[in-house]
């Protein structure tokens, strides 16, 4: 199989073949590579190939593959993760293309069809982040760096951004329809693991990831292994108090898995979107779920510490990104003066100071 494409002001004509793997060069006109790429595959064709695609360099999807193999030995990629979907994401899009062809112009594309899937300026930059990490330890030595030049175009056309401060808090209704529709169209347990997930403002991967065997039945508690921290990746294990009702709800999951929420994220999401869609709730998505717990739990008292003891968060500057506070919820919150009458108290004559401090 063969192709031809413009590539960085050069026509690369690309070969893929079964047991040749790929090869690829560049030329300054299309009709040099259109002529090269025929004397090639007529080479393959009649079994004496040239050295250049006996070579056959590793595509991308065997690179991640290697990737993979090599975080297997000490801190396994589960199936349940982030990671692991983006690792997907990036071999889907790009597996096929030889690691050292990939171009600036291959990001791009793989940016667009991202961005047609609903991915964000942020989503994007992630799992550009995560081909880097993949390059950087299972590459072959001596490439260009590619995603580095890329940046600079991807930023341009608003391909990839940072995370920014989020405002978007659904209300209570749209939460109410979403939760609805999951119950009716999918499963109750979809619709439980989004309200799980606001409940206890867990990571997505982390309710993918609790097990039977992680509850605490006389405490209450849950324990959340290997729970997300740039300090420490492996054994961070973190008891956490199951509270507002969300210890029954997870009591009430059947007992079909050792997981209690045996689902897979990127399904949840999946139809979290479709949900949002077919509602016509705009702008809003599953990770959204956990801003939500957060914030609900300031307005309703918690201070910094106890709310990092449930969310998992190190330091306030991490924290309060998460966090959107209704300006109305502070109300209930101000401090009662001794003299300030309750609204259905008798109102107490103070309009008349005694004359002696006149």
């Amino acid at each position: 199989m063969g192709s031809i494409s413009f590539v960085e002001g050069k026509w690369r004509a690309l070969i893929r073949r079964k047991g040749f793997g790929s090869v690829s060069k560049r030329f300054d006109t299309k009709g040099k590579a259109a002529a090269w790429m025929r004397d090639i595959e007529g080479q393959i064709i009649s079994g004496t190939p040239k050295k250049e695609v006996v070579k056959s360099e590793r595509t991308m999807g065997k690179v991640i593959e290697a990737y993979r193999k090599m975080r297997a030995a000490n801190r396994p990629i589960l199936d349940t993760t982030t990671e692991h979907y983006t690792l997907k994401t990036l071999t889907k899009h790009l597996g096929e293309i030889s690691e050292s062809a990939l171009s600036i112009d291959d990001l791009v594309s793989f940016a667009q069809a991202r961005k047609d899937e609903g991915a964000g300026p942020y989503t994007i930059n992630c799992d550009l982040s995560k081909l880097g990490t993949v390059i950087r330890y299972a590459g072959s030595d001596g490439l260009p760096d590619v995603l580095g030049k890329a940046r600079p175009k991807l930023t341009y056309l608003g391909l990839i951004g940072g995370g920014g401060l989020r405002e978007r808090r659904p209300t209570e209704d749209e939460i109410d329809r979403i939760l609805d529709w999951l119950a009716t169209n999918k499963s109750q347990v979809y619709s439980d693991f989004v309200k799980f997930s606001i409940i206890t403002a867990m990571r997505r991967g982390e309710v993918c990831r609790i097990a039977w065997e992680d509850l605490d039945h006389d405490k209450k508690l849950v324990l959340i292994r290997d729970r997300k921290d740039p300090r420490e990746k492996v054994g961070n294990n973190q008891w956490v108090p199951l509270l507002n009702g969300s210890w029954e709800l997870a009591l009430a999951q059947p007992k079909t898995d050792d997981r209690i929420f045996p689902l897979h994220i990127q399904t949840v999401s999946k139809y979290f979107t479709e949900a949002c869609r077919e509602l016509s709730i705009p702008d809003l998505h599953l990770h959204d779920m956990r801003h939500e717990g957060i914030s609900r739990m300031f307005e309703h008292g918690f201070d910094i510490p106890r709310v990092a003891i449930v969310s998992g968060h190190s330091s306030w500057t991490h924290l309060k990104r998460y966090t959107q506070i209704k300006p109305e919820s502070l109300h209930s919150h101000v401090p009662r003066q001794d003299n300030e009458q309750r609204p259905d108290s008798p109102r107490s004559d103070t309009s008349h100071p005694d004359k002696s401090e006149s």
